[in-house]
């Protein structure tokens, strides 16, 4: 979002979309996931993920700035998918994340011009939902179809402690 906007639920509509619905609807899914298995969820992260988080300025932000809410989103999508895989460890579910690359999409365009089309980056996503090299790989970020770090923060186990309570409560 350019601009600072409130969801239904009374959140800042970046971190509703992008964290909040995806935690909502993976949890409402997990049983079904379960019973299906071996199961995939694959979330969609961004290469430019914060490299801290701001617990106080995520759901009812001080200041707006349209770009870190969605640094901040896409860090909350990969701290819940880390943390989602730990909980899944032996229900065969496995749960990864990735940048699709830069994509031409309106957000994009908002900010820039150009990206490659929609299609590359659903490539992508699909190659870590099919591919049978990753059937048993859960917990990791992925770039170009390869495995790859994510910021530092997002292997502390007590921040995707923190950020799942948070979330928790928030969708109550």
């Amino acid at each position: 979002m350019n601009r600072f906007e409130i969801s239904d639920d009374g959140y800042e509509m970046t971190f509703a979309v992008n964290h909040l619905a995806v935690f909502t609807l993976s949890l409402q899914l997990l049983d079904l996931l379960i019973q299906s298995a071996p199961s995939r969820i694959i979330n969609v992260a961004s290469m430019v993920h914060s490299s801290s988080l701001d617990y106080d300025n995520l759901a009812n932000p001080r200041n707006f700035d349209g770009y870190e809410a969605y640094c901040q989103s896409k860090l909350c999508n990969i701290l819940f998918t880390y943390e989602l895989a730990e909980k899944l460890r032996e229900r065969n579910v496995t749960v990864n994340c990735l940048h699709p690359g830069v994509i031409d999409t309106k957000l994009l365009r908002a900010i820039f011009s150009g990206g490659s089309p929609v299609t590359v980056g659903s490539q992508k996503l699909v190659y870590l939902a099919t591919a049978p090299e990753l059937a048993m790989v859960t917990g990791k970020y992925f770039s170009d179809n390869r495995q790859t770090r994510s910021a530092e923060i997002t292997y502390d186990p007590e921040t995707r402690k923190k950020l799942w309570d948070l979330s928790v409560k928030l969708c109550d």
